[in-house]
């Protein structure tokens, strides 16, 4: 009887946990498309330091901003020696209102996926060695 009920423990435990995990990870997709920013930009300044995908919340980094529902609002990261590229994941940041990215050294292309940020209210990538065409949903 002991031995069935410490499976059935381990069971309860092992589900809880499960569940747990869904959670943090559907609760920090945000998160997850900043950080493959991260991994695409060189920072030899170090201003994204505080950029740990360890931390469920993407709110308590540094050059962001989010509403009072705890969603990314504002990326701040003007003027901060940052070289690399842009990431598709971007667009996963609904109700992002203001990309800043000007004064950096960021190539390549704008990702088409920006067209789906539908908040956005400013995005700034003056300065930088952006090429190709502006996707036509960022236009309007």
């Amino acid at each position: 009887m002991g031995r069935g009920f410490g499976n059935m423990a381990a069971l309860v435990a092992l589900t809880v946990l499960s569940v747990m995990r869904v959670g943090l990870v559907r609760g920090n997709s945000e998160g997850d498309a900043l950080y493959t920013l991260r991994r695409s930009l060189s920072d030899p300044d170090n201003v994204l330091q505080s950029w740990d995908p360890n931390l469920v919340n993407p709110c308590t980094w540094f050059h962001i901003t989010c509403n009072q529902d705890g969603r990314v609002t504002r990326v701040d990261l003007g003027s901060s020696n940052l070289s690399g590229h842009l990431v598709p994941e971007l667009g996963k940041l609904e109700h992002l209102q203001y990309l800043e990215l000007y004064k950096n050294n960021i190539q390549g292309t704008i990702p088409v996926e920006l067209g789906n940020l539908k908040n956005l209210i400013s995005l700034d990538l003056y300065n930088n060695n952006i090429s190709g065409v502006i996707p036509p949903a960022l236009e309007s």
